[in-house]
């Protein structure tokens, strides 16, 4: 990988932490969010990263969908069970 690539990738993974962040935060904090606007937040962001980081959706599925849909059931008693794909 030559360095420009490498650079590239290293603001695509710090911007994934950065908006993945920032969305745990909003799905923990935000007063005024329901359930159906929580389940859209986390479905454009799955949408946002497939765009980033292309063919890589399965790995989204298995590492990060499991992580907001606990927040999700935390919150409000229902993940995104009837929101994947």
């Amino acid at each position: 990988m030559d360095a420009e690539a490498l650079r590239d990738e290293n603001r695509r993974v710090a911007w994934l932490r950065w908006k993945g962040d920032l969305l745990r935060a909003v799905l923990y904090q935000d007063s005024s969010l329901d359930l159906s606007a929580a389940r859209q937040l986390v479905s454009v962001f799955r949408e946002e990263v497939a765009e980033r980081f292309p063919g890589k959706e399965g790995t989204f599925d298995l590492i990060l969908w499991p992580r907001f849909d606990r927040i999700l059931r935390e919150r409000w008693g229902e993940g995104l069970h009837s929101q994947l794909h």
